[in-house]
């Protein structure tokens, strides 16, 4: 195996690889030309985010700025919204489904770091998916990390840090994130602070 394949394939990889690095300069740069877009050249933006991700379908907005590693390993679903300062870290795959909104300084994390040092400063590390459900809200200011999924009509109060898989339909916050309660018919007419 290359180390691009390691990397896809939750192996230890050498993440100072020349064709990784290559890969992620490819990747900055088509975020850099996003993120000096002009909002009002949405269609242009548009375009230039279907270069950048690995799947997106017809509507979709992710607002300025907005980083990623590879673009390449991100799909997001229909009628898909995130807010100023979105990073995804995505050595492995981060699969985002319909009707997502995430709000501002968020961050999805894929890679995770050996904790033995000499394995560590020979950047070596691991990647490890995350899966987002249809119709979840994630706060601002969230953090997900690797291996990672967040079921469906699910609400991630802002501020949390996600370390754990969190069910289809609750209201989960905090950091650790974790279960507050499950969303119920009522809510239909409220909101979360």
């Amino acid at each position: 195996m290359n180390e691009k394949e390691k990397m896809i394939n939750g192996k230890l990889y050498d993440s100072g690889d020349k064709n990784l690095y290559d890969e992620r300069i490819r990747c900055k740069e088509l975020c850099y030309k996003y993120n000096n877009l002009s909002p009002e050249k949405s269609g242009e933006r548009k375009e230039l985010l279907k270069k950048i991700l690995g799947k997106v379908k017809s509507n979709y907005l992710i607002e300025q700025p907005f980083w990623c590693d590879y673009g390449y390993n991100i799909e997001v679903g229909e009628n898909f919204y995130a807010n100023h300062n979105l990073i995804i870290l995505d050595p492995a795959s981060v699969k985002i489904g319909d009707n997502v909104f995430i709000g501002p300084n968020c961050g999805f994390y894929t890679p995770q770091h050996p904790l033995d040092v000499d394995t560590r400063n020979k950047f070596l590390e691991y990647a490890f998916p995350i899966n987002i459900g249809n119709n979840v809200w994630i706060g601002g200011n969230v953090v997900v990390l690797a291996s990672v999924t967040i079921g469906d009509n699910t609400v991630i109060a802002a501020g949390s840090v996600v370390v754990k898989d969190i069910p289809s339909n609750v209201v989960a916050a905090g950091n650790p994130c974790r279960v507050i309660r499950e969303i119920q018919p009522e809510d239909k007419f409220r909101f979360e602070r």
